[in-house]
């Protein structure tokens, strides 16, 4: 008699395929039973709290409502407050400065942090460790101090 012709891996591919059917069967059957078709309006209808939570039970309309300005609700970013005009410029010492690149580092007196100084921005020549007074530009790696003047 001839050897059957389903080998080992085929019977399991077989199983493995029947218990998919079946899973997806039970899945299907399971999704009838909870789906929202046939509920009504009342009962799929959610309600936000005073506290902005989400909740099935309606409002109390006994209880007073607080009154919101419509300027107080702030979406995304919030709206920058206005600053008062301040002086550009700005104080520091310089940190390092390589008269052959062209180039060195300013330390600002108030921030302590190091703005990048380019020679095309110099009013003065300047070495290390003068007292300068410059302003502040954004560059494309940083800030870039320009109108740089030694301190009178």
């Amino acid at each position: 008699m001839g050897r059957s012709q389903a080998t080992f891996g085929k019977k399991e591919n077989e199983k493995k395929r029947l218990q998919k059917r079946k899973d997806k069967e039970q899945k299907k059957e399971e999704r009838k039973a909870n789906s929202d078709k046939g509920k009504t309006v009342d009962e799929m209808l959610a309600y936000v709290d005073d506290n902005g939570n989400i909740t099935s039970t309606p409002p109390d309309p006994t209880k007073k409502k607080r009154v919101i300005n419509q300027e107080d609700i702030q979406i995304g970013v919030p709206k920058q407050e206005a600053m008062e005009p301040t002086d550009p410029t700005r104080n520091g010492t310089v940190a390092f400065f390589n008269e052959s690149k062209g180039y060195g580092f300013i330390k600002d007196h108030e921030t302590q942090e190091s703005v990048f100084v380019h020679l095309n921005g110099l009013v003065d020549k300047i070495k290390e460790s003068d007292k300068v007074t410059f302003e502040v530009e954004a560059g494309q790696k940083g800030p870039n101090a320009v109108n740089v003047r030694l301190a009178k």
